[in-house]
């Protein structure tokens, strides 16, 4: 395997995979990019535009060199490790992750990207198998830290974990694979509930996402929930919290919901989603979004010493 490489192929240059040549191009590492989309390259500049003044703000400044090709094997050719990013859907990725690993040298690791598939199905019709993994980041993955790693071969899955950690991430690896992986869950399991508090018509949609975001987010953003309860336990740490709090969870886990998301729900979803957004537009979203995420991560750099 490759140890550093130096050279990356970014197939799919959607709002992720955009994200993912940012990331880096502010490391300095060189992109080639591929995206079979009319006026993908033009999006991927306008992209790149926003990010990496965004990057430089975190201190990565460097300016790796990116061309675009919407050839498939022209942009792989020389490449040294593969970011896929093509659409949700399985049979694509097989078909797609099936001509990438005819296109690379067995030694080119390829990291695929999806947030609920399974990478022993969509690495079915591969010859080098033990080469792919899944790489699952969270949007956008130029800001946040996360990747999720899937792979069969320790070896290669520690190694994409080193080159993510040169890059600023946190990969977080996997021992087997799952549908949604380790943060999809976590987030589906709390949508649920959300939507389940506005089916039942306990609070606003806006409400909802106040008592998460002033609540329960910030200490999130911090440490996770088996750290934050271990903190909850007082000087017994999580062992005083599990005998003497435990009881309370469970009485909360048996009333929670199990909502069903139907025309009526849907649409108190939306509205309450609108009355929340107000008149900002999504890019002006985006942008509040991306702020934020900035300035809590220095904040965590400062305080932690890490992303």
């Amino acid at each position: 395997m490759i140890v550093k490489p130096r050279t990356v192929g970014v197939v799919g240059c959607g709002t992720v995979g955009a994200s993912w040549a940012a990331l880096f191009i502010a490391h300095g590492l060189d992109v080639r990019a591929t995206d079979p989309s009319a006026d993908a390259e033009e999006r991927l500049q306008q992209f790149l535009g926003r990010a990496l003044p965004q990057l430089a703000e975190l201190g990565w400044t460097g300016r790796g060199a990116v061309s675009f090709s919407t050839d498939l094997a022209t942009a792989l050719d020389g490449v040294e490790f593969v970011q896929e990013n093509a659409p949700e859907s399985e049979e694509l990725k097989r078909r797609l992750l099936a001509e990438i690993d005819r296109l690379v040298p067995p030694e080119v690791i390829v990291a695929g990207s999806t947030s609920s598939l399974l990478r022993s199905r969509l690495i079915g019709e591969c010859h080098h198998k033990r080469r792919h993994i899944l790489a699952h980041p969270f949007n956008p993955p130029h800001l946040v830290p996360l990747v999720e790693i899937v792979g069969e071969d320790g070896g290669i899955v520690q190694q994409a974990a080193r080159f993510y950690r040169t890059l600023g991430r946190r990969p977080v690896i996997l021992n087997r694979e799952m549908p949604g992986h380790i943060a999809n869950r976590l987030s589906s399991a709390l949508y649920r509930e959300a939507v389940y508090l506005v089916e039942q018509g306990v609070a606003s949609v806006a409400d909802i996402d106040a008592a998460l975001c002033n609540g329960p987010g910030l200490r999130w953003a911090v440490m996770g929930a088996h750290m934050t309860y271990h903190l909850g336990g007082g000087p017994g740490g999580i062992e005083h919290y599990l005998a003497h709090l435990g009881p309370s969870q469970v009485r909360r886990w048996a009333s929670l919901g199990n909502p069903t998301l139907g025309p009526e729900v849907q649409k108190r979803i939306v509205e309450g989603v609108a009355e929340e957004a107000g008149d900002r537009t999504i890019q002006e979203l985006e942008e509040r979004r991306d702020r934020a995420l900035l300035h809590i991560l220095k904040s965590r750099t400062e305080v932690a010493g890490e992303p």
